[in-house]
């Protein structure tokens, strides 16, 4: 989709910090983050939301918590802790319609999130 943020950033038309990517994911620096550590992790190809995986996306959610997993350690807070977030829909905060995971570290969190 040309006019998504996070398909451009895919296709590198748009420069991020890229942490981690492979034939089906990229995952990069949020430009606004919310912790020290604040991952967005995201499918290359357009999905918008939870709500459109299917059988057509049979790896997407797996890849995607396992190479969050891989970048918590990589970035020093798989044993302190982290936080995965994933927003689905306008009410849930999603704000660019492109699934994308958020891994949030490097301080304690409070519950609710806000």
């Amino acid at each position: 989709m040309a006019e998504c943020l996070f398909c451009r950033i895919a296709a590198k038309e748009i420069p991020a910090q890229v942490v981690y990517e492979d034939e089906l994911i990229i995952a990069f620096r949020d430009i606004n983050p919310q912790a020290p550590v604040h991952l967005l992790i995201i499918p290359k190809g357009h999905v918008a939301s939870v709500r459109e995986i299917d059988e057509a996306h049979p790896l997407v959610a797996g890849r995607l918590l396992r190479v969050a997993r891989d970048l918590a350690k990589q970035e020093g807070v798989a044993e302190s802790g982290y936080r995965l977030v994933v927003n689905t829909g306008q009410d849930a905060g999603q704000a660019i319609a492109h699934l994308h995971l958020h891994l949030l570290g490097g301080r304690a969190m409070g519950w609710p999130p806000g």
